[in-house]
């Protein structure tokens, strides 16, 4: 049966096709979510060793933009990072840049993308860095958006950010309850960071202009523009404050895996058009958008990522390189880890158990715990 997704691909693919030119990376996960689970991909053939019953799984198609698969990948994710907790509260930061951007950044998604994380990271970094705020390097998860809730072209990087860190001499030093830089201090240092190094890109030609921002190729107008940009808002804004390390990751773990919509979210799908509820950040009201499936499916390919992006990055004592000894020093100073890692090493059957309670073990027919796994297709069942 096929998800309200995969419904609304097999209705408007052909026609988006026809009206617009999918990129291989959009081509390969619009392909990804439509067999998705379909028999298409396989599957695997469990037998019971006691009664005979045969149960067919298909496979799914593990493509991080597909609505069917992020469950387990969040839950594994979230396991790991419940076991590089620390003793302290932790910060939801949001880091997004002016709407004018917006052609600019499509034009030049892998290079801004990362250049928005690099900026990110450095603001924080280097402003934690100062006694005045917190003397110490922080422990920093980052992870890149591009959407609104209308499916709408919308970068952002969201970041959760603890409120203790490593000082130089390698001790722990912790903020109070509230976040320990202003808000519009991190603004300014974002905006001059993230300008200072777009202009640098501009100078070296690493910057392509497409069609919807060809006019930036002149150098007055490019000139224009940048300076325009430092008059606009480019605040932050503290999106929750977590007196627990593991509320926090649950709370990520939200975000991490989340893929521009849900099937949840899409309320009707018919052959022309599909219905999808939106919620207003701002007046926290939910509205209901219609549109074709073909424009469904454009505004949904923008949010592909560029092959091979890292979309969840680590800054601070938590970057990978030294990760390890960072946290057995803050281990050592606080006398334990506060969680340790349930899931690391288990296969899906038995990530399934511990997290929801589902025996894949068990037959549905006799109810005995022989279901054994009994080879796997690699096409469609006839």
């Amino acid at each position: 049966m096929q998800s309200r997704i995969q419904q609304i691909f097999s209705y408007g693919w052909h026609d988006f096709c026809q009206f617009f030119q999918p990129s291989g990376v959009q081509q390969k996960a619009a392909h990804s979510i439509m067999q998705c689970k379909s028999g298409a991909l396989g599957c695997n053939i469990s037998i019971c060793g006691e009664c005979g019953h045969q149960e067919f799984h298909n496979n799914s198609c593990r493509n991080r933009n597909c609505p069917n698969c992020q469950a387990i990948l969040k839950e594994v994710w979230g396991d790991a990072r419940k076991s590089e907790v620390i003793d302290t509260s932790y910060f939801h930061v949001v880091f997004t840049v002016p709407a004018e951007l917006n052609p600019l950044f499509y034009a030049n998604q892998k290079p801004l993308y990362s250049l928005l994380h690099r900026c990110a990271s450095e603001t924080l970094l280097e402003l934690a860095a100062d006694r005045k705020y917190l003397g110490a390097t922080p422990g920093i998860i980052q992870v890149l958006h591009t959407w609104g809730q209308t499916l709408n072209y919308h970068p952002h990087i969201h970041c959760i950010v603890t409120g203790g860190g490593l000082t130089k001499d390698r001790k722990l030093r912790k903020s109070g309850n509230g976040f320990f830089i202003p808000v519009k201090v991190l603004g300014r240092k974002f905006r001059g960071k993230f300008l200072a190094y777009l202009q640098k890109m501009a100078v070296s030609q690493e910057l392509l202009f497409s069609k919807s921002c060809g006019k930036l190729r002149n150098s007055y107008a490019w000139s224009e523009f940048r300076d325009s940009l430092y008059h606009k808002d480019w605040c932050p804004y503290i999106k929750e404050t977590f007196n627990g390390f593991g509320n926090a990751i649950e709370y990520l773990g939200r975000y991490t895996h989340r893929i521009a919509i849900t099937n949840s979210r899409i309320q009707n799908v018919s052959p022309t058009h599909v219905s999808f509820s939106a919620r207003d950040y701002k007046s926290g009201e939910t509205t209901t958008i219609t549109i074709e499936n073909k424009e469904f499916i454009r505004r949904l390919m923008m949010h592909v990522l560029p092959h091979g992006f890292q979309k969840i990055r680590y800054y601070g004592f938590l970057n990978n390189r030294c990760k390890k000894e960072n946290l057995k020093v803050i281990a050592r100073i606080q006398g334990h880890l506060r969680f340790s890692s349930l899931l690391t090493g288990k296969n899906i059957g038995e990530v399934l158990n511990l997290v929801w309670g589902y025996d894949i073990r068990t037959c549905p027919c006799c109810g005995c715990c022989s279901m054994r796994h009994a080879g796997r297709t690699f096409a469609i069942l006839n």
